[in-house]
Parts: structure tokens; C-alpha cells; sequence
């Protein structure tokens, strides 16, 4: 009795697992809520994570359709009272030379505060293991800084965020510097991107706390095809319907600190669709299929016209392709409910 039982149970798991695993279509949005999501796939498995303001949250699972129900862990949650303790913003996760490393923007409260920070944890599986916090990421200038990222290319390992020039709020610029290490920047920074084109520029704030209008530039993420870096961007206030994604091209034997090797797109490359009911398309990140022959973008988004930046933003994927000149194609923001394939495995 008590073998049949073990069988049964036993049996039952490997169903469970097989079937989340196998399953082969899923719908958008991939959670009820979640503003700025992030994807790494590592070792077979797809690592998440979102903002979620006052801890850092990641999710684990083989299948990102079944990322409502994939395993998850709070991986640090801030000691009060310091200058990192609230607002914590855009959460990345990078493996760099075999460890784990998490980046995100806080705050004391006070926006005007807000800096970047990273983690640091050796495990092999980011959600094992503890979290060392590696202190504040920044350039000499020590000035408002949200949404970092980093990347190598050629050996180098580079850090892009949004930034303001000075200390007060008016406009979000693009930023890059090159990185000693993980969690040190080396040298100053160079800034890349303004907002240029009205597209850019819609950001009309109706808050005695903020000043009346921001330009935005902001949530760098960086996608490599052929001899390009495309650096993708989100344009506009988040607040509003009109966030969008733009898009700069180097040349990957350009010097990219140079502000000149980056040539900014007059169009955005991926805005709303009120056809397809899909407002304020914005902040995404980018990772390949499990066998590395689809490219796709997680991106929020909101359902209805001014919803704005709150908990109506959720994470939403689409499978991408490439132009004949080499350039992305990111297509519309998939309507609610439609029904898409899963990324694509080695033995589907």
C-alpha cells in the first residue's frame, strides 16, 4: 500500500512538472501587475524580476508562460532608514564572471534621492545563497541615477542608466560609462541621449511635487545583431499613454563612450496601439528562446488610457524579428488574450 502510494505521488509530480514545462501557448499578460520586468535565461532556467518598491523579488521556472505559478523567492529586502531603504526601481540580474549581481535604483523617500545599488550573491542559483549589498554605483558626479544596466562588449564591461545633469528634475538623460568591476564605475560618465523629437517629449505633470513637465529618456537596455549595438530605450513620461520605445544605433567598432557614435532613430520603434487595447508600452528587456533561435521582448504596459505609472502596468512578451537592414522589428503590442506559441525549445 504505502509503494503505491509513493508511486502515485511521485507520478503525479513528474506530470505536473512535465506539463509545466510542455506547455506550448500562453496569453499576456504574464502576472495581473509588475512595472519594469527583467529576464536572463541561465542554465536552462528563465530568472525574472520586476519592481516591486520595497524588496527584490526573482522568479525562477524553464517556461515563462507559466511565470504565475513559477517558483519565487524574496531575495533582499533593505534596512530601514538608510538612503536605499524605499522606492526601489527596475531590478536587473546579470551573471558576470560566475556570480550574481542585482541592480536597482532606491531611495530614502525623496525622489531627488534616488541612486543605483547592487547585490552581489556567489551561488549558483540566484535564489540560494545570500545577498551581499555591494553599496551605491555611480560616477564622481554623484547625480540622480534610475534604471541601470550593464553589458560587455570586446571585454568591456559598460553600465547605461537615466540620469538628470543636474540636481533637479526636469529632464531624464541617457548616460554610459565604462565599469572596473561590477559595482564600480571607471572614469566619468558620457551622456548619449536627450529627449530630441515631440515623441520624446510628452511628459506634462499636474503634481505640486514635481515640477510641471519632464522629458524623459530613460530604462536603457542594450541588443547586439550582426556588426550594430542597439541601445532601446523607453521615451516620454511613463504617466502618460504616449511611453514609448526609441532606439540609437552604433557601430560595434565604434568608440562607444562617444556621443557621436550613437545615431538616434526619428520614429519610435515600438509605441501603444489602442486598436489592440495596449497603452504606455514601455521598459523592456530582451532574451532568446530556450534553443537560441527566437529573440523576444518582455515589456509593461497598461490596458486602459491613463492609467499612468502605477500597479495597472504589467509584463507582457512578444516574439521579435529583424529587418533587411539589420534593425529590429518589434511589430504592435499584442492585444490581451491572444493566443501565442511559447518560446520555442530544442525539441519542440
Amino acid at each position: 500500500m504505502m509503494k503505491n502510494i509513493i508511486f502515485h505521488i511521485l507520478l503525479s509530480i513528474s506530470i505536473g512538472a512535465f506539463s509545466q514545462s510542455s506547455k506550448r501557448t500562453f496569453t499576456n499578460p504574464l502576472l495581473p501587475s509588475g512595472a519594469d520586468p527583467w529576464v536572463i535565461y541561465h542554465d536552462g532556467y528563465y530568472y525574472y524580476t520586476n519592481s516591486t518598491q520595497n524588496s527584490l523579488v526573482i522568479w525562477k521556472t524553464k517556461n515563462l508562460a507559466n511565470l504565475k505559478s513559477a517558483e519565487k523567492k524574496t531575495g533582499w529586502v533593505p534596512p530601514v532608514n538608510t538612503n536605499y531603504s524605499k522606492e526601489l526601481w527596475a531590478p536587473e540580474l546579470h551573471y558576470i564572471n560566475h556570480k550574481w549581481y542585482l541592480y536597482f535604483a532606491a531611495d530614502d523617500g525623496n525622489n531627488k534621492n534616488h541612486r543605483l545599488y547592487v547585490l552581489e550573491n556567489v551561488a549558483a542559483d540566484p535564489l540560494k545563497g545570500s545577498w551581499t549589498f555591494k553599496g551605491k554605483v555611480g560616477d564622481a558626479t554623484d547625480k540622480w541615477a534610475i534604471d541601470g544596466s550593464v553589458f560587455v562588449h570586446k571585454g568591456q564591461l559598460y553600465m547605461i542608466w537615466a540620469g538628470w545633469e543636474g540636481d533637479e528634475n526636469g529632464q531624464q538623460n541617457l548616460y554610459i560609462s565604462k565599469m572596473k568591476n561590477p559595482w564600480t564605475i571607471q572614469g566619468s560618465r558620457s551622456k548619449i541621449s536627450s529627449p530630441l523629437y515631440d515623441w520624446e517629449k510628452y511628459g506634462d505633470l499636474h503634481d505640486p511635487g514635481n515640477p510641471p513637465h519632464v522629458n524623459v529618456n530613460e530604462g536603457p537596455e542594450i541588443l547586439k545583431h550582426g556588426d550594430k549595438l542597439f541601445l532601446i530605450y523607453s521615451a516620454s513620461g511613463c504617466w502618460t499613454d504616449f511611453y514609448a520605445l526609441g532606439m540609437l544605433t552604433a557601430s560595434s567598432d565604434a568608440d562607444l563612450m562617444d556621443p557621436k557614435s550613437w545615431i538616434k532613430s526619428s520614429d519610435p520603434v515600438f509605441k501603444k496601439s489602442e486598436k489592440n487595447g495596449v497603452y504606455a508600452p514601455g521598459h523592456n528587456s530582451f532574451f532568446k528562446s530556450p534553443d537560441g533561435k527566437e529573440d523576444w521582448i518582455i515589456y509593461h504596459a497598461n490596458a486602459k488610457p491613463g492609467q499612468g505609472c502605477g500597479g495597472f502596468r504589467s509584463p507582457r512578451m512578444r516574439k521579435f524579428t529583424w529587418n533587411k537592414n539589420g534593425t529590429p522589428n518589434f511589430g504592435l503590442p499584442v492585444k490581451e488574450g491572444q493566443v501565442l506559441a511559447v518560446p520555442s525549445h530544442a525539441n519542440q
